[in-house]
């Protein structure tokens, strides 16, 4: 049977929290003031924005909302959110307008942008910000190699032949957003230092908690090893690793919309 992933692992994400919380920051910085109304954290995870959504809008009740119940017990203990609600975010509706959805490197695992990003800024109260970050990172050899090695090794269960990325480029992007309210759109690439800690490849590390694990949810456990080991193979030969690190690029697009009234 395959070994199923039903749930994230937080204390695998959090091992890179500081190269994961950064563009959160980035973002963060470029949200206006806003008016009443709650702050919504869209995929909260386990909480690593909360204190710096609190921080900055203390005036307004902070809403974590997550599908993971794994996650949420850890962004209980930050202590900062006024409700956390387990749901799926594609299925979240707002009680009542809020001032920010706030959505951190969550939306890419969902479908369907054309539908999904206009409906979420249709819930916002007037002069309500929707501000959104997403991994842009497909088309690099770590996201490509790992459709690759599956296929490969699996083509019975992977079939990335027809593959199209879930982040649209921003030309694209800013046709689904016309005319909803005032729209900045911006990508930055970051080149992140990784260092070996392990026998896996450091890229490997970065992506197990995230991009493998779709992946890694169809195979068993003979399989992931397969899979991990041509992997880390892969990997070694675009991301060279040198005196136990690696310069791992990775781009991520930004949003903010202001919704007008």
């Amino acid at each position: 049977m395959p070994h199923k992933q039903s749930d994230w692992n937080p204390g695998a994400y959090a091992r890179f929290r500081d190269l994961r919380l950064r563009p959160a920051l980035d973002l963060l910085a470029q949200v206006p003031d806003l008016p009443s109304g709650d702050v919504v954290d869209l995929g909260c995870g386990n909480g690593a924005v909360g204190a710096a959504l609190a921080g900055r809008f203390n005036g307004h009740s902070l809403v974590g909302v997550d599908n993971s119940r794994t996650m949420l017990a850890e962004a209980k203990k930050a202590g900062v959110y006024a409700s956390l609600h387990h749901i799926d975010i594609a299925d979240w509706q707002a009680d009542t307008p809020p001032a920010l959805v706030f959505s951190n490197a969550a939306l890419h695992w969902l479908p369907d942008h054309a539908r999904l990003l206009p409906a979420l800024a249709g819930v916002l109260a007037t002069g309500g910000v929707l501000a959104v970050q997403m991994p842009r990172q497909f088309d690099a050899p770590s996201h490509r190699l790992l459709r690759q090695t599956a296929q490969n090794l699996f083509p019975d269960r992977f079939n990335f032949d027809s593959y199209v990325a879930p982040v649209a480029p921003p030309v694209r992007l800013a046709e689904m957003l016309a005319g909803l309210g005032d729209l900045n759109i911006w990508e930055t690439r970051y080149f992140q230092t990784l260092t070996t800690q392990s026998d896996a490849h450091p890229v490997r590390n970065f992506t197990a908690s995230t991009a493998m694990r779709p992946v890694l949810a169809k195979l068993d456990l003979s399989e992931q090893t397969r899979l991990t080991a041509a992997y880390d193979q892969a990997l070694h030969a675009a991301y060279p690793v040198h005196n136990g690190r690696t310069t791992f690029p990775f781009l991520r697009q930004f949003f903010t919309l202001t919704r007008n009234a």
